[in-house]
C-alpha cells in the first residue's frame, strides 16, 4: 500500500516538495549547450588552448543560467483555476478550461498538465505563452469509469527569458467530477413521444396496446380499433377521430440491481453491471414516463442502496444518483438476503425486476423457493446476461479431445441454464438470459407487455 507523503519525515518531504513539486529542470536548449561545452573543450585542447577555453564556456553558461533564474518569475506571480462540468456521460468527450493569470508582467513559456483521474484520457500537455495578464486554455478528455473522481492538483512548469532552466509548480486546485453511465436510451426516450422509443436503432412497440384508463382523442389512423371511434368528435372536427386507451398508471416497479462479483466481468467492452445500469436506467424512464412508480435496490453481500418508490421525472434524476458510482464487490451476492429486505420494506404489490447473473441463480439453493412464495404477492421477472464464450464453445467443431471435453461442458452449463428458466416459468416465473445487445430492448418491451396485459 502507498504510504501518503505527509508521513514521511521532514528531509523526505522536503526533498520531494524541492524536486518533484517546485524544482528546477534544465530545458532542451541547456542540455544542447552542454553537449556543445564538450565540443568546444575538445577544439580548446586540439588548438592547444588547454582547459582555458572550456573554462570560459562554462563561466559564460554560468553567468546565463544565473541571469535566466533572475528572469524567471516566482510561483506566486502565477495562478491557475479549472473549469469543468459537475457531470458527464462514461465515454462523452468533456472540455475542461483552465483560466491562468499572470502577475509578473512578462510574457511566459509554460506547459501546462492536469491531475486526471487513471481512467480518463491523457491528453498532450497544453503548450503556450502567457502574454497577457489573464488568458483561458483548454483540452478535451473522456472519462471511462462510473464514479465520483477527483481532480486535485495542476502542474505547470515555465521558463524565463533565455529558457535555460524551466521550474515546475504545483497548483492546488481540487475539484470533483461526476462520471455517470450512458444515459443515451434515456434521453431519446425522454425527447420522443410517449408511445415510441428507439433503442440502439430498433423501435420498441410503436403504438403501446390498449388500456382500461382513457387517455385522449386523436386521428384515427389506419389498423385502430374501429370500436374505439368518437363519433361525436368526429362529427365536430369534420375527421375521423378515435378515443385513445393506456394501461393503468400508478403502477411500482421495483429494480433490483446485483453488484456482486460476477457482475465485475467485462462484456463488449463494458461491465455487465455497466450494462444493467444502463438498461435500468432505461427501464425506469419509461416506467415513470408511463405514469408509474419506481423504486431501486442495489446489492451484493449487503444492501449497498435502497431507493423507496417514486414518480414523476425528478425522481429520475434520485436513480441517477443512486447508482451512477455503483461498483461490483469480489464477493459472491446474497439475492435472497435483498429480496428478504425487499419483502419488509415495501408491501404493496409490485413487478420487481432483477438483473443479476445466472450463475447466482443457479447457485443459490433457497432462491427459488423463495422466489415462490414471493410471486404470491409480486410479479417477477428475472433477468441475466448471456455469456457469449458459452454460446461459441457449445457450438465449436470437436477435432480432438480437449474440444469434444469443452464443448460437453458449456452445452452441460447451457441445459443448466434451460432447466432453470423451465423451472421458473412452471412456476409463473419469467427468467430471460439476453445478449448484451439486445437488453435494453428486451427489458423495455416485456414491461411494456405486462403493462398492456394489465398482468400487474
Amino acid at each position: 500500500m502507498t504510504t501518503s507523503s505527509t508521513k514521511r519525515s521532514r528531509p523526505f518531504r522536503s526533498l520531494v516538495n524541492r524536486l518533484l513539486e517546485n524544482g528546477v529542470l534544465p530545458t532542451k536548449r541547456m542540455i544542447i549547450l552542454l553537449g556543445c561545452g564538450a565540443a568546444v573543450a575538445a577544439a580548446g585542447s586540439l588548438a592547444g588552448l588547454g582547459y582555458a577555453l572550456f573554462w570560459m564556456y562554462n563561466a559564460w553558461l554560468l553567468l546565463a543560467s544565473i541571469a535566466d533564474w533572475y528572469t524567471m518569475p516566482r510561483a506566486k506571480k502565477i495562478a491557475a483555476v479549472r473549469r469543468l462540468p459537475e457531470q458527464t456521460d462514461i465515454g462523452q468527450e468533456l472540455t475542461v478550461s483552465i483560466e491562468l493569470e499572470n502577475h509578473s508582467g512578462q510574457p511566459i513559456l509554460f506547459r501546462l498538465r492536469d491531475d486526471l483521474p487513471i481512467s480518463f484520457d491523457r491528453p498532450e500537455a497544453v503548450e503556450g505563452i502567457l502574454k497577457q495578464k489573464y488568458e483561458t486554455v483548454s483540452y478535451t478528455t473522456r472519462g471511462n469509469e462510473r464514479g465520483l473522481f477527483t481532480l486535485s492538483y495542476l502542474y505547470l512548469r515555465y521558463q524565463g527569458k533565455i529558457r535555460l532552466w524551466e521550474k515546475q509548480a504545483k497548483i492546488p486546485c481540487e475539484q470533483k467530477i461526476k462520471v455517470y453511465p450512458d444515459l443515451t436510451a434515456v434521453r431519446g426516450y425522454l425527447q420522443s413521444l410517449q408511445d415510441s422509443l428507439i433503442v440502439d436503432g430498433k423501435k420498441i412497440l410503436l403504438r403501446t396496446r390498449s388500456g382500461t384508463e382513457f387517455h385522449a382523442i386523436r386521428e384515427y389512423v389506419q389498423d385502430d380499433d374501429p370500436r374505439y371511434i368518437n363519433w361525436s368528435a368526429s362529427a365536430r372536427s369534420r375527421r375521423l377521430m378515435t378515443n385513445q386507451y393506456r394501461p393503468e398508471q400508478g403502477k411500482v416497479l421495483t429494480i433490483l440491481l446485483d453488484c456482486g462479483r460476477m457482475m465485475g466481468v467485462e462484456l463488449e467492452g463494458k461491465t455487465k453491471l455497466d450494462l444493467t445500469i444502463e438498461s435500468a436506467l432505461t427501464l425506469a424512464a419509461v416506467a415513470l414516463k408511463q405514469g408509474d412508480q419506481v423504486a431501486l435496490l442495489a446489492f451484493s453481500h449487503e444492501i449497498k442502496t435502497y431507493v423507496p418508490p417514486g414518480r414523476g421525472l425528478a425522481h429520475l434524476h434520485t436513480l441517477v444518483e443512486a447508482v451512477y458510482d455503483l461498483q461490483s464487490d469480489f464477493v459472491e451476492s446474497n439475492p435472497l438476503q435483498a429480496l428478504e429486505y425487499l419483502h419488509r420494506q415495501q408491501k404493496r404489490r409490485s413487478l420487481i425486476v432483477l438483473f443479476s447473473d445466472m450463475e447466482n441463480y443457479l447457485l443459490e439453493d433457497q432462491l427459488g423457493a423463495y422466489l415462490w412464495r414471493l410471486r404470491r404477492s409480486h410479479l417477477l421477472l428475472l433477468l441475466s446476461l448471456a455469456d457469449p464464450l458459452l454460446h461459441e464453445w457449445s457450438r465449436t467443431e470437436t477435432k480432438d479431445s480437449r474440444l469434444a471435453y469443452i464443448k460437453a461442458l458449456a452445452q452441460r452449463f447451457w441445459l443448466d441454464r434451460k432447466a432453470f428458466q423451465q423451472k421458473m416459468i412452471g412456476a409463473g416465473i419469467q427468467v430471460l438470459d439476453i445478449p448484451a445487445d439486445q437488453l435494453t430492448l428486451t427489458v423495455v418491451n416485456s414491461y411494456l407487455d405486462i403493462k398492456s396485459r394489465e398482468a400487474l
